[in-house]
């Protein structure tokens, strides 16, 4: 079935009738924590809120002013998560969150046609693709793109979009012949009625469920921000379009400004001026190494010395390591008592080295043993 949200993209109030209501679950993410949260699944005749698919995710908005938390494509029906009951057979009035909408048909445009020039131009043939809050990612079936191919890539894409290419929408019966001329990764196996096509003008033609701009000039502009390595041996482009690139620009601008005054120096000098501090930090890592060498030996002489020491030497230190406390245990000896040293943040998590005569280390690990079982 073809929605509403399908045949006008740009439609953002609609009114239809609910079909039908029924208590449901959804499962969602809280704070990284999943939650259920009880409601209902409300089916209309029709729809201007789209059903995640294609890889493009879900509309928001309300029905009769109540929130829609999820919209879901079963079969040929779009399935909307509310909170509140909707009886069924009443007329209501949907409207979208045009700000997600606008941004999704952005990103899903501009995916479209760098996944077309990509293959037009060198035969990168695109196997995937995905939304991010900040930036979009198609994964391509090449091992390697270029910054000369990227380059022409971005270049092509955004002299499209000042030529004003207009994107058509087209409807086809599930069995016309047109179809198999058409590119497409395939249909899934409970589509139901029309199938929907994509033309870019000139460019593309390509199967696809999701809301497009109607004119590549809506798009403003692509900015292909690099590569990264994927899997099997496929590469990764990560890309911005539409406000994503003016709201990209403003932060990397509040980044530079904030690095200017944290940094005391000019942009041009940001890389030679962390290149610096990187450098020093390593060498006052290294010198604090040295010392704290230093210092683990004076500990352990200075408790073999003192003609009065007890027969353990407890000792902490907030910034030591592993090799602190071993130094000090395997200097002490074991014949000459008990060391148990520790590191770390008194608040937090730490690390500890008990060492000392055999028969009474573990007659000590024991009781540590049960007093962490009594903890858990």
């Amino acid at each position: 079935m073809v929605f509403e949200c399908q045949r006008d993209s740009f439609k953002t109030e609609f009114d239809t009738k609910v079909v039908s209501c029924k208590p449901a679950e959804l499962e969602t993410l809280n704070n990284g924590k999943k939650e259920k949260l009880s409601g209902y699944e409300v089916i209309l005749e029709d729809t201007v809120l789209f059903p995640e698919g294609g890889g493009q995710p879900d509309d928001r908005g309300t029905i009769n002013g109540v929130e829609v938390l999820r919209v879901t494509r079963r079969g040929g029906d779009a399935v909307h998560f509310v909170q509140n009951p909707l009886e069924e057979g009443i007329e209501v009035h949907e409207k979208v969150d045009w700000v997600r909408r606008f941004d999704n048909m952005q990103q899903h445009s501009g995916q479209h046609l760098i996944t077309a020039i990509a293959d037009n131009t060198f035969g990168f043939k695109t196997t995937s693709w995905a939304f991010s809050k900040d930036k979009c990612m198609i994964e391509m079936d090449t091992p390697n793109i270029t910054q000369e191919q990227m380059n022409v890539i971005e270049d092509k894409c955004n002299e499209a979009i000042r030529k004003c290419t207009t994107v058509t929408p087209t409807c086809y019966e599930q069995d016309d012949e047109e179809l198999k001329e058409i590119r497409t990764r395939g249909l899934p196996d409970d589509v139901v009625g029309q199938v929907r096509v994509i033309n870019i003008e000139g460019i593309d033609t390509n199967m696809c469920c999701g809301t497009h701009v109607y004119n590549l000039s809506q798009l403003q502009m692509i900015k292909i921000l690099g590569v990264e390595k994927g899997k099997k041996n496929k590469t990764n482009v990560m890309y911005v379009t539409g406000n994503r690139v003016l709201n990209y620009l403003g932060k990397c601008y509040n980044t530079e400004r904030a690095l200017c005054t944290a940094l005391k120096c000019s942009p041009e000098e940001h890389v030679d001026m962390a290149n610096k501090l990187q450098k020093s930090v390593r060498e006052a890592q290294k010198s604090k190494t040295v010392l704290l060498r230093e210092v683990a030996k004076y500990e352990a002489e200075k408790y073999k010395n003192n003609p009065n020491r007890e027969n353990i030497l407890s000792i902490h230190r907030k910034d030591g390591d592993n090799e602190y406390m071993n130094i000090i245990a395997n200097d002490v000896g074991q014949e000459n008592g008990v060391v148990f040293a520790t590191v770390g943040n008194e608040k937090g998590a730490g690390l500890f080295v008990l060492s000392g005569p055999a028969d009474l280390i573990a007659e000590v690990g024991q009781i540590g043993r049960a007093s962490c079982r009594e903890r858990v």
